[in-house]
């Protein structure tokens, strides 16, 4: 059980630091500094496809404007976003990549308003 955790750990901290976090709070949220990361255009291109089958919408990721990073049982992305309708909109996508069946869920979805 400890080596299983160890293993969890460590790939937690190898994740975090490709996508550019490696300073802050833990538990808190922390700037990613990558924004244009692989991972982070997945995680952002998923929120967009999760909230578009929830709401009937068929929006399309534009860009990635900002992320932040949180570390608890999983990882938290808090992502500001344009999409293909011109707004700006912040998601936040839980994910658990080291699960055995891979995890991520849409938190919210919600309009950012200038």
């Amino acid at each position: 059980m400890k080596q299983k955790c160890l293993v969890v750990l460590v790939f937690v901290v190898l994740l975090a630091c490709a996508v550019g976090w490696d300073e802050g709070i833990p538990g808190g949220w922390n700037p990613i500094k990558n924004i244009n990361d692989p991972h982070v255009t997945e995680i952002a291109n998923f929120a967009v496809t999760e909230y578009d089958k929830q709401s009937g919408e068929k929006l399309k990721l534009v860009k990635v404007i900002k992320g932040d990073l949180q570390v608890v049982a999983g990882l938290n992305y808090r992502l500001s976003l344009t999409a293909s309708d011109s707004n700006n909109y912040q998601a936040i996508v839980y994910e658990k990549a080291w699960a055995r069946e891979h995890y991520r869920n849409l938190t919210s979805f919600t309009p950012l308003h200038a």
